[in-house]
Order: C-alpha cells, then sequence, then structure tokens
C-alpha cells in the first residue's frame, strides 16, 4: 500500500509494502548512509545514550523493533548486559549480520506475549509500518503496566533543504520550470502527529526535541542520503540516477558559496504505561 501526506500532493508517494522494504534493506548501506549524515549535525544527539537515560534501571526484556543495522542494539547490549535485548526487523539479511537474540517479524505483529517485555524501542520505524497505530497497539499489548517505549521521527519540516536541492535538479532532468520533492518516509508518521498516536496508547507521553543543523563542506554524504531512497526509485516521478547525477552538479556548484548547510528537525518520544493494561487516560506531556 502506498501512502501519501494529504496537505503534500507535490511529493512522491513512499511505498511501505514488505516487497518494497525487504529490497531496501537488503544490507545495512541504505540505512547507515542516512545515520552518518548527522555525524555533520551540531549540536549532537547520541539517541542510543538518551534512550537509556529515559529508561533508567528497568530490567528483564527489551525488545528493539525495526532494529535495522543495529544502531541502537549493539550500544544497549554492550551498556545493559544485565538485560536481554531482542532485535526484531522484517530484514532476514541484516538480522543475520546482527547475532544474539533475533526475530523476524512485523512490528504490527508481535509475536510475543502480552505482558511480556519491559521495554520496546521504535526508533525511526514506525513510518515503514502501514499502519503505524497498530504497531503501537502491538508495544503497549506486550509492555507490562509499568513497561516503556522509546520511539522518534522527524519532522514534516526536517531537512526541507534536501527537498528543494532535490526538486531543483529534477525539474531540470524533466525540462519543467519546478520538479517533485523527493520521497521523504517519515511523512506516513510525522513528529507533528507523533505525540497523539503514541498518548493513544499510553498514560504518559513525553517529547523531547531533537533540532539542529548539518554543515558540510563536500557533497559526498548528501548524495549518499539521496541514493539511499533508490529502492523508492520508481516512485520519484523522475529518471532516478539521472536526478541524482543532476543533484551532484547543483550541490558542487552551490559549494562555492560556502558549506552546505541543512536544518533539521527530529523528535524522541516516550511513553510509559500502557493503556492496554487499563491506565487512566492523562494525555502528552511535551518536553
Amino acid at each position: 500500500m502506498n501512502h501519501r501526506s494529504d496537505d503534500r500532493p507535490d511529493r512522491p508517494q513512499a511505498s511501505t509494502d514488505h516487497a518494497v522494504l525487504t529490497d531496501a534493506y537488503t544490507d545495512g548501506q541504505p540505512l547507515t548512509a542516512r545515520q552518518r549524515l548527522y555525524d555533520h549535525q551540531t549540536p549532537q544527539y547520541d539517541l542510543p545514550s538518551m534512550a537509556l537515560e529515559q529508561i533508567g534501571d528497568r530490567a528483564g526484556m527489551w525488545l528493539d523493533a525495526g532494529c535495522g543495522n543495529g544502531y541502537h542494539l549493539h550500544r544497549i547490549r554492550a551498556q545493559r548486559p544485565d538485560v536481554r535485548v531482542i532485535g526484531l526487523d522484517l530484514s532476514a539479511d541484516l538480522l543475520a549480520e546482527l547475532g544474539g537474540a533475533v526475530l523476524r517479524a512485523d512490528a504490527a505483529h508481535l509475536p510475543l506475549r502480552t505482558g511480556s517485555v519491559q521495554v520496546v524501542l521504535m526508533m525511526h520505524m514506525l513510518y515503514h509500518v502501514t499502519e503505524p497505530d497498530r504497531a503501537l497497539t502491538e508495544a503497549a499489548r506486550v509492555l507490562e503496566p509499568e513497561g516503556v517505549l522509546i520511539a522518534s521521527t522527524n519532522s514534516r519540516t526536517d531537512k526541507t533543504e534536501l527537498d528543494s536541492w532535490w526538486a531543483q535538479a529534477a525539474a531540470d532532468v524533466l525540462g519543467n520550470p519546478t520538479g517533485p520533492k523527493r520521497v521523504k518516509l517519515s511523512d506516513h508518521f510525522p513528529a507533528e502527529t507523533a505525540t497523539a498516536a503514541v498518548a493513544a496508547h499510553f498514560n504518559k507521553v513525553t517529547m523531547i526535541d531533537l533540532d539542529g543543523v548539518i554543515e558540510v563542506d563536500t557533497p559526498a554524504p548528501i548524495l549518499a542520503h539521496y541514493a539511499s531512497y533508490r529502492a523508492w526509485a520508481h516512485q520519484t516521478g523522475v529518471p532516478f540516477e539521472a536526478t541524482l547525477e543532476q543533484v551532484g552538479h547543483l550541490l558542487r556548484s552551490k559549494l562555492e558559496d560556502g558549506p552546505l548547510r541543512i536544518n533539521t528537525r527530529q523528535v524522541m518520544l516516550v511513553g510509559s504505561h500502557p493503556l492496554e493494561h487499563g491506565s487512566p487516560t492523562k494525555g502528552p506531556t511535551p518536553s
């Protein structure tokens, strides 16, 4: 199934179909390319450490749903050897590289008993799920009454410079005055609606802003980021490789005027006391 943000008709759809996702993550390189772009961000946010801080001294069994290349999983296992952390993902190829306890499954259908988990992580992955609300329902179900969910996503206004540069390059390739924006996965679960979505399943929700600025003096990390969406090339509305080449020319030209700057806006969401277990609703708590 494909999805489009209703207020963004100029943005191509990003499929959440399992076949597309499996193709997108046959190896960890695309995900790593997106993560590495943040190496150039100020301020820096150490998301695994921030997640551990929010989790506190909870023990037991933890689930990293949509664990991908193990960015969070490896750090958590290293820093909390006292807990059992299960990595869950749709990609058998990625799971094969992780080691330890792993499950190949859909986050919207968790193969775990109700109330059996103390912590669920859903880091930058809910926008990959066709029905994010179903995945949140499942997270609340498998968590114990005092359990906690840690999730993250991007704002609709995150990295708008990438939209502009891609659209300009696409227009050049098509020979049109304007071109479509880039495919943006997180529009399917944006920060603007994420707090309310989590609050529908958890008694308390805290939102932590992760704003910053990426600055680079080479187009390489930006081009790698664009290229990481190659699995969605058929949905971009333009010849993908030609547009990627053209955006490279555009960025090299812009570098003549100084470093390339990208404004980022992400959020971390902390949900506690799942309503699956009957807690009274108190609503979200912004932070």
